[in-house]
Formats: structure tokens, C-alpha cells, sequence
């Protein structure tokens, strides 16, 4: 069996209050994106963890994807398996990947093992793994709050438009983000924003993880403005860092000039 767990980006990140537990209430849209991993399994005659692409840090243990498959081994009788995950989705990126990672799987032995686990349980199961799991359950545009795990349907839309994601080589720590991210509840909810035309978002549309994070890494705020030197209608920093993506009505063909090697761009038609 094999699956191909796919990208997030978020439309606007208000972090609003800090919570007792130590986690933060958030306010923001989930839009899932085409940039994919691989992940396959087989019946096997004893557990095995392997991985290719993007080296993986930390060992089997670990990672969403084995996590995932224990959660469901102590609920139900599940064989041992070999797991192969092609890493694909850059890590410390805002992305989402290992969290993709990590839901799908919920959703593949779901399927593969006739476990029969209704959407709203493989959501509390996604729920356990991490905060932007239950995202990649449903997989469709999403206005989350909470930690991200309260979630209602959008109909933001943006057909027709292409994305352009940019990734260099930095790696943006969650944690160390929210250090210095000063919770803020906003005026306007994001689904009243998101209803301007995208035209407009500039400004209005904001992640607030952009001006903390940019002051540390300044490099990824001249991502941004060379996303809007080749004509986006809007930019922003997806997650806590540190891709950037542009939203155009038409892709930029020299966008690959200004990002060589050892960045990586993934672009799409939305």
C-alpha cells in the first residue's frame, strides 16, 4: 500500500493567547498544497523502519509515521510491517510534513486493515500525534483554532492562481518561534479578511511569526520581497518558518535564476 502525504501552508497565523497547559491558542487557514512524500508499507515478519530522500533525524521510534502505527497496534491487531517514507517535504519549513506524515498513515491502515475507524475517531487518534495531524485527515481548506485542532470547513478560494514555495536552507525551530512571538488576539477574524480578494490580503492577511522570525533570519523577509519583484499578489511565510510562498496569476519563469541549488521551489496550479 502506498500513499503520497502532501504540504500545508497557512493563510494568515494569529497566535492569541498563551494557554495553562503552556501550548498557544491560534487563529489561521490551513490550505493543503502538492508538494508530497511517499509513504509505503508491507506485511512483514518483523517491524522495519526505512527512509530515502531528505535524511531523516532521530531514530524509528520516533517518527509520526511509527507513532502513528503504535497508537493504532495498541487499540487493534495489526501486523508487523516494513515501512518505507520517502522524504520529500523539508523539515523546520512550516510545512506541515512530518504531521502529513503521521495522519496519513492513520488513514492508510484505516483503509488497508478494514479498521472501519469513522473520520472523527482518526481524528482524536491524529489528535494524540500532534496539533497539525487532524488537519491532514480532512485535507481541505480549514479556518483552525485552538491549537490548530478546532476546525470548520472555509470556502476560500483560490483556483486558478499558482503557488510558488520557497525553501532555502534554514531550518525554523516551533518551539524557539513562539519565544518570540507576542500573542495578540485580533480584531478582525481571518475568514472576514480572507473574503477581500487576494488583491488585497498584502497587509492585511498577516502571520505574525513573519517579524520575529524574519529579524533572526532576514533572509527569508528578501524571499518575500523577491516573490513580489516577480509579480506575486501576495506572500507570507507558512507556519513558524521558514518556507515562503507567493500566490500569482501567472508562474514567474525565471523564478529558478533567483533560487538555485541548494534551495528548493515546488510550484503548482492551484
Amino acid at each position: 500500500m502506498i500513499t503520497f502525504p502532501n504540504a500545508k501552508i497557512n493563510l494568515g497565523l494569529h497566535v492569541t493567547e498563551k494557554r495553562p497547559d503552556g501550548f498557544h491558542n491560534l487563529e489561521t487557514v490551513f490550505f493543503p498544497v502538492g508538494w508530497c512524500d511517499a509513504l509505503e508499507f508491507v506485511i512483514a515478519d518483523k517491524f522495519e523502519f526505512v527512509s530515502s530522500g531528505i535524511a531523516i533525524p532521530g531514530d524509528a521510534e520516533t517518527n509520526l509515521v511509527t507513532k502513528a502505527y503504535r497508537l493504532l497496534q495498541n487499540d487493534y491487531e495489526l501486523p508487523e510491517l516494513k515501512i518505507h517514507l520517502h522524504k520529500q517535504i523539508p523539515f523546520g519549513a512550516g510545512l506541515g510534513g512530518g504531521s502529513s506524515d503521521g495522519a496519513f498513515m492513520l488513514r492508510m491502515l484505516n483503509k488497508t486493515f478494514n479498521l472501519g475507524l469513522a473520520e472523527e475517531i482518526l481524528l482524536k487518534y491524529a489528535a494524540i500525534l500532534g496539533s497539525d495531524c487532524p488537519f491532514f485527515i480532512l485535507n481541505k481548506p480549514v479556518y483552525a483554532t485552538g491549537r490548530g485542532e478546532i476546525m470548520v470547513e472555509t470556502d476560500v478560494c483560490l483556483n486558478g492562481m499558482f503557488i510558488l514555495l520557497v525553501k532555502p536552507p534554514i531550518e525554523v525551530s516551533t518551539a524557539k518561534a513562539f519565544q518570540f512571538v507576542v500573542p495578540q488576539k485580533s480584531t478582525i477574524s481571518l475568514p472576514e479578511l480572507l473574503r477581500f480578494p487576494v488583491q488585497e490580503w498584502k497587509g492585511k492577511v498577516v502571520n505574525q511569526f513573519e517579524q520575529p522570525v524574519f529579524q533572526q533570519y532576514p533572509e527569508l523577509g528578501g524571499i518575500m520581497e523577491k516573490l513580489y519583484d516577480l509579480g506575486a499578489v501576495y506572500a507570507s511565510m507558512s507556519g513558524s518558518g521558514s518556507c515562503v510562498y507567493g500566490l500569482f496569476n501567472e508562474l514567474p519563469v525565471s523564478y529558478k535564476n533567483l533560487f538555485p541549488a541548494p534551495f528548493l521551489t515546488f510550484s503548482q496550479k492551484i
